[in-house]
C-alpha cells in the first residue's frame, strides 16, 4: 500500500488545483460604487453591465451598485452625458469607478439667430429635433421628418398627393390677413414664404436626407432678432457637412414603398341607388326616373391605385487638405394612388467648409439645386367619385367623350362628370427648377481673437412653368360651349437676394463675467413675376380662340434691417440676453416704414446653486423667463398695400369710343396709413433634467398678443373703390401650456429604450376687429351661396369657428329636417338665416400630443411616433350636401354618401350643426424596424436595412374617411373630399464605405 501514496498525493493536489481553479471562476457578488469625476458626487443611476451579456444593474441615489461576476468578466459602465468606462473582474469583490462627463456632449449647441449658444445656456424657448429623432418612411418633403416631435409645433398637410404642401403652424396663428406661416431659414438663408407657380411645398428643394436637424424659435426672446418675419416662430434647417480630418465616407440609401388608400367614402351601390330611388319614387320626375342604369360601378375603386414609388441618396463627404466637404444627388419617383398624378424630382447639394489663414477666415459654401415635374391631374375627380352615378358604365362608345359616359349637361355644372375621364384625361403638369446658394465669411481678427466678422451673401433663385389643358373631348365646367377644351399655360419667376453682415465680441471679462456681443445690418429683395394665359380649344381646324382670361405681373419688395444681441452671464448661472431689430419695409409709406422690435430674456440655472449642490438627483433645473415684440408685413398678395394702384380692364370690359376699343383702368383700394402688425410675447420656462439628464425637458407657459391686426374690412358704399381694404384693425390672443419630457427606460450595452412625450394646449381668441366697437357686427363669414357662410371670425370668439343652427332632435334622437333652436325669438317655423345662428366649436384643437419611442437590442431597433389632436372639429361638407332630391336633378342622377340613412333628409340642410362633427384622432405616423450589418465581409463598410409602415392607424370618431383637414377654399376644418392620405409600405437599405 505504500507505493500508491505518491499516486494519491498527485491526485489530492490535482483536486485541490481543481476545485480552486473552480471557485475563481463561479459567479460571486460583486460591489461597488460610482462617482463623477468633475464634481466627485455619487452617480445615481448609472448603467453596469457584463460585457457581451445583458445581466446588468443601476446605482442607487448613493452611487452604489451590486452585480454577480466572476473573475475575468468586464464591467461596462455608462451613464447619459458621460464617457462609458470599462474594468476587469479581478480578486477583489469591491470595485469603485469614476465617470468622466463627455465635454462634447456638455458643450452641444443649439443654432439661433446670427450665431450659436451653449444648449444649457439658451435663455429662449428653443427645440431641436435632429437626424436621430427623425420620422422614418416615404418621407419625401422636409417637414414630414419633425411632425409631432415638437411641442407648440402643428403640421397639417394638405392631403395625400405627392405634390401636396403642409400647413405649418408654431403656437397658432397671430395674423388674419397676412401670412401665418413661420420663417424658414435654411443654411443661413431665409426663405420666402411666397412659392413659385406648379410648386405647392416650399420645402420640396431640401432632400430629407440632406438634413441634419431642426432648431425651433418659439418665443419673441428667441425669435425676434429676425424682426418682421418672426411672429409666427422661426424654423432653422441645419444641413449636413464635411468634418475636418474625416477619411472619405461613401453612403447610398433608398427605399422602395407601396402605397394605397386605406378606405373610400361609404357610398350607395348601384343596386343600393335603384333601391332608394324605388322607395322615393314620388318625389322624382318620371321622366328622369328611365335614366337610371343597370351597373354597379364603383368610381372610387376605378381611380385609385396601387402606388408605386422609389428614391435614391448617394453622398460623398470628408476633408481634403483641410477642406472638409460633402456632395450629394438624389432622385425621387413618387407616384399618387390617385391616377394621373406624381411627383419627380432631381436633388444636388455641395457644401465646402475650408479655413485659411492658421484658421481665421472659416469659409462656408452651400449650393442647394432642385428639378422637380409635378403630375397634378385632377382632384376634382375625388369628390366626382362620391357623387357620381353608380349605376352607369365607365364608357358606353359616346364619340364625343372619347367613349366615355357623360351625362348630356355636365359642362353646365350640373350633371356629375365621369370621374375617370376626368381624371385620365387632364394634362396638368409643371416643371420646376430652384437654386439657393451662399456664401458665408467668418474671420477673427488676429490682434483681437474675440471679435469675429462674418458677411453672407445669398442668393434663392426658382422659376415655374406648367399648364393645365383638357381637350375637347374632356369634362370641364370652367367654360362653354361643351364641346370646347382648354389650354393653360403660366409661368413664374422668384428671386430672394440676401447680404448680411454682423461682428461678434465674445470674452470672458474675468471668471465670473462673460459677455457676447452681435451687431448687424441685413439687405434682402424679393422680385417676383409672371403671367398665366388661358384659351379656348374649338377643335382642330379652329384650333384656340383669344385668351379668355389672361394676365402679367411684376412685383417687389426690400426689407433692410439693423440688429443687435447682447448676452450676459454671471457666474454661469443668472443669464441675460436682450436684442433689437430695427426693420424698414418697402411696403409702407415713408411714415409707418420702419418699426422696432426689442426683446429680453432671463434665465437662472437654479441647479448650480450651493442649495442644490447635494440634490443629486436633479442635474438641470432651469427657469426662463421671456419678453419680445415681433412684427409682422408679409402680405403675401400686395406688395403696395399703401400706394394708388390701377388695374387694367379685362378683353370685353374695353370702352367704345370713335371706332374703337380702349381699356380702362380702375382704381385699387388702398391705405397710405398702414403699418406693421406688432405681437408681443410673455414666455415663462422651465428646463429640468434628471438623474444626470436621463429625464430631461421642458414647461413653457406663454401669451402672445397681435395689435395693429392686418386684416380685410369693407370700405362704405360711394367710395370709388373695391369692396374692400387692408389695413390695420383689430387684435387677438393666444395663450398657451407645453410640456416635453424625454427619458432614457433602458440604457445597457447592448440595449436602449428612449421614450419621448409632449403636449400642448393653445387657445386663439379675437379680442378686436373695427375701430370702434359694434356690438350687432356679425363678424367675417367664410362660405358660399350654395353651402352657406357657416364659419365666421368674431371678437370674444376663436378664428373661423362655426356658426350653425342648432338642429333639434326627435325623441329617437334623430335630426328633425328644417327645424332648429328659435334663437331669435321669430316663433313658429325657424329660418336657417345668421339671427338663428350660433357659435359651435372650431376646428382648432385645444390639445395636441406627441408620443415616440425607440427601442434598440444590439443591431436591431423598433420605432414609432403618435400624435392625437384633442376638440378639433369638422364641418363634413360630404355629408351635408346628402339629401333624397339631390339624388335626381334635371336630367341626372348623383350618388350620395350613407350617412343619409342616419338624417333622412329629403332636402339638404347646410347650416345645421349635425355637420360639426368632433373630429378628435390619435394617430400612429409609422413603425419602422432596422438591422444594422457592420463590418461587412471583414470591410469597413456597413450595411443597414429596414421596413416601415406610415400612417398605420387612425382612431377617431370623425365619420368621415379622415380627420385631419388643412385649409380648404382659404379656410380650415372643412372636409371636401381632400386627397386621401394613403398608407405606404416601404423597404429601405443604406450603405456606408
Amino acid at each position: 500500500m505504500r507505493r500508491f501514496k505518491p499516486i494519491r498525493k498527485l491526485l489530492l493536489v490535482i483536486c485541490s488545483v481543481f476545485i480552486v481553479s473552480t471557485a475563481f471562476s463561479q459567479e460571486r457578488t460583486i460591489t461597488g460604487t460610482i462617482t463623477d469625476g468633475a464634481t466627485d458626487e455619487p452617480l445615481a443611476g448609472a448603467t453596469v453591465v457584463i460585457q457581451g451579456t445583458t445581466t446588468g444593474a443601476t446605482t442607487d441615489l448613493d452611487g452604489n451598485f451590486q452585480i454577480q461576476a466572476k473573475e475575468g468578466d468586464f464591467l461596462v459602465i455608462s451613464f447619459v452625458g458621460y464617457l462609458t468606462e470599462t474594468i476587469a473582474v479581478g480578486t477583489e469583490s469591491t470595485v469603485s469607478m469614476v465617470l468622466m462627463p463627455d465635454l462634447q456632449a456638455l458643450e452641444e449647441v443649439v443654432v439661433i439667430g446670427y450665431g450659436t449658444v451653449k444648449k444649457e445656456d439658451a435663455t429662449g424657448s428653443v427645440a431641436v429635433v435632429s437626424s436621430e429623432d427623425f420620422n422614418q418612411g416615404n418621407i419625401t418633403n422636409a417637414e414630414q421628418l419633425m411632425v409631432g416631435k415638437t411641442a407648440g409645433v402643428v403640421i397639417t398637410s394638405s392631403g395625400g398627393a405627392p405634390t401636396s404642401g403642409s400647413t405649418i403652424r408654431i403656437r397658432g396663428g397671430s395674423s388674419l390677413r397676412a401670412s401665418n406661416d413661420p420663417l424658414i431659414i435654411v443654411d443661413g438663408v431665409p426663405i420666402s414664404n411666397q412659392d413659385v407657380s406648379g410648386n405647392a411645398n416650399i420645402f420640396s428643394f431640401v432632400n430629407p436626407s440632406d438634413i441634419e436637424t431642426f432648431t425651433v424659435l418659439k418665443d419673441a426672446s428667441a425669435t425676434a432678432i429676425y424682426g418682421s418675419r418672426a411672429s409666427n416662430g422661426v424654423i432653422l434647417i441645419t444641413t449636413k457637412k464635411g468634418k475636418a480630418g474625416s477619411a472619405l465616407k461613401v453612403n447610398y440609401t433608398g427605399n422602395m414603398s407601396l402605397s394605397h388608400a386605406i378606405e373610400y367614402a361609404d357610398v350607395y351601390t348601384g343596386d343600393e341607388l335603384r333601391q332608394r330611388a324605388n322607395h322615393y319614387r314620388d318625389i322624382y320626375d318620371p321622366l328622369v326616373f328611365n335614366l337610371l342604369g343597370t351597373q354597379n360601378t364603383d368610381w372610387q375603386d376605378e381611380i385609385f391605385r396601387t402606388a408605386y414609388s422609389h428614391d435614391h441618396n448617394l453622398s460623398v463627404s470628408g476633408s481634403a487638405n483641410n477642406l472638409p466637404y460633402r456632395a450629394s444627388v438624389g432622385y425621387t419617383d413618387q407616384q399618387g394612388i390617385l391616377k394621373n398624378t406624381d411627383m419627380k424630382r432631381i436633388t444636388a447639394t455641395v457644401a465646402l467648409d475650408p479655413t485659411f489663414l492658421n484658421e481665421s477666415l472659416k469659409v462656408n459654401v452651400n449650393a442647394k439645386f432642385m428639378h422637380t415635374k409635378n403630375n397634378f391631374g385632377d382632384a376634382g375627380a375625388v369628390g366626382n367619385a362620391v357623387a357620381m352615378d353608380p349605376t352607369q358604365p365607365i364608357k358606353d362608345g359616346n364619340d364625343a367623350s372619347d367613349g366615355y359616359f357623360q351625362w348630356e349637361n355636365y359642362g353646365a355644372n350640373l350633371g356629375t362628370v365621369n370621374p375617370v375621364q376626368q381624371a385620365l384625361e387632364t394634362d396638368n403638369k409643371s416643371d420646376v427648377n430652384r437654386f439657393v446658394g451662399n456664401v458665408q465669411l467668418d474671420y477673427s481678427l488676429p490682434m483681437l481673437p474675440e471679435l469675429r466678422a462674418v458677411l453672407n451673401v445669398a442668393t434663392d433663385w426658382s422659376k415655374g412653368e406648367g399648364y393645365n389643358n383638357r381637350p375637347t373631348t374632356s369634362p370641364t365646367n370652367l367654360i362653354a360651349p361643351l364641346t370646347n377644351g382648354s389650354l393653360n399655360d403660366y409661368s413664374n419667376t422668384n428671386t430672394n437676394d440676401l447680404v448680411d453682415f454682423y461682428v461678434n465680441y465674445a470674452k470672458d471679462i474675468t471668471a465670473d463675467h462673460n459677455i457676447n456681443v452681435t451687431a448687424g445690418y441685413s439687405w434682402q429683395h424679393f422680385a417676383r413675376e409672371g403671367d398665366s394665359y388661358t384659351r379656348q380649344v374649338i377643335d382642330s381646324e379652329n384650333p384656340y380662340r383669344e385668351p379668355t382670361d389672361s394676365s402679367e405681373f411684376k412685383t417687389e419688395n426690400y426689407l433692410v434691417s439693423f440688429f443687435g444681441r447682447l448676452n450676459y452671464s454671471f457666474m454661469n448661472r443668472y443669464l441675460l440676453t436682450g436684442t433689437v431689430r430695427y426693420d424698414g419695409s418697402s411696403r409702407f409709406a415713408e411714415d409707418n416704414r420702419w418699426g422696432l422690435f426689442p426683446s429680453a430674456a432671463f434665465a437662472w440655472k437654479i441647479n448650480e446653486e450651493a442649495f442644490m449642490a447635494n440634490v443629486n438627483v436633479v442635474s438641470d433645473l432651469k427657469l426662463r423667463l421671456g419678453w419680445g415684440i415681433t412684427g409682422q408685413q408679409d402680405i403675401t398678395d400686395n406688395d403696395y398695400p399703401a400706394q394708388a394702384l390701377y388695374t387694367e380692364s379685362r378683353i370685353g370690359s374695353y370702352y367704345y369710343h370713335n371706332g374703337r376699343y380702349i381699356s380702362t383702368l380702375r382704381p385699387d383700394a388702398y391705405d397710405p396709413n398702414i403699418k406693421w402688425e406688432e405681437t408681443t410675447t410673455i414666455n415663462a420656462g422651465l428646463d429640468y433634467g434628471f438623474l444626470n439628464g436621463r429625464i430631461n425637458g421642458t414647461v413653457d407657459v406663454y401669451q402672445r398678443e397681435t395689435k395693429d391686426l392686418l386684416n380685410e374690412v369693407t370700405i362704405p358704399s360711394g367710395a370709388n373703390f373695391s369692396n374692400t381694404i387692408i389695413t390695420n384693425v383689430g387684435s387677438l390672443e393666444n395663450k398657451g401650456i407645453e410640456f416635453t419630457v424625454n427619458a432614457v427606460a433602458i440604457s445597457k450595452q447592448d440595449m436602449s429604450l428612449d421614450l419621448g412625450f409632449n403636449v400642448t394646449y393653445n387657445k386663439t381668441e379675437i379680442t378686436k376687429l373695427l375701430i370702434s366697437d359694434d356690438p350687432n357686427y356679425i363678424g367675417i363669414l367664410y362660405g358660399n351661396a350654395f353651402t352657406g357662410f357657416n364659419q365666421v371670425t368674431r371678437v370674444g370668439e376663436s378664428p373661423y369657428s362655426f356658426f350653425v343652427n342648432e338642429q333639434v332632435y326627435d325623441a329617437n334622437d334623430l335630426p328633425i329636417e328644417g327645424l332648429y333652436v328659435d334663437r331669435a325669438g321669430q316663433g313658429g317655423e325657424i329660418a336657417a338665416t345668421n339671427e338663428n345662428k350660433y357659435i359651435y366649436n372650431d376646428p382648432a384643437p385645444d390639445y395636441i400630443l406627441g408620443f415616440n419611442f425607440r427601442f434598440a437590442y444590439k443591431d436591431f431597433d423598433l420605432a414609432s411616433s403618435m400624435r392625437a389632436n384633442i376638440g378639433n372639429y369638422v364641418y363634413n361638407n360630404v355629408a351635408s350636401g346628402a339629401s333624397f332630391d339631390q339624388m335626381q336633378q334635371i336630367g341626372y342622377w348623383r350618388n350620395m354618401p350613407k350617412s343619409l340613412d342616419n338624417t333622412m333628409f329629403v332636402r339638404r340642410q347646410f347650416t345645421s350643426d349635425y355637420f360639426v362633427e368632433n373630429a378628435s384622432f390619435l394617430r400612429m405616423d409609422y413603425l419602422s424596424a432596422g438591422y444594422n450589418f457592420n463590418e461587412i465581409a471583414g470591410s469597413k463598410a456597413s450595411l443597414r436595412l429596414n421596413f416601415t409602415i406610415n400612417n398605420v392607424f387612425t382612431y377617431t370618431k370623425y365619420s368621415g374617411l379622415d380627420p385631419e383637414i388643412g385649409f380648404s377654399d382659404g379656410v380650415p376644418g372643412v372636409d371636401n373630399n381632400q386627397y386621401p392620405r394613403p398608407r405606404t409600405y416601404t423597404l429601405g437599405l443604406s450603405l456606408t464605405f
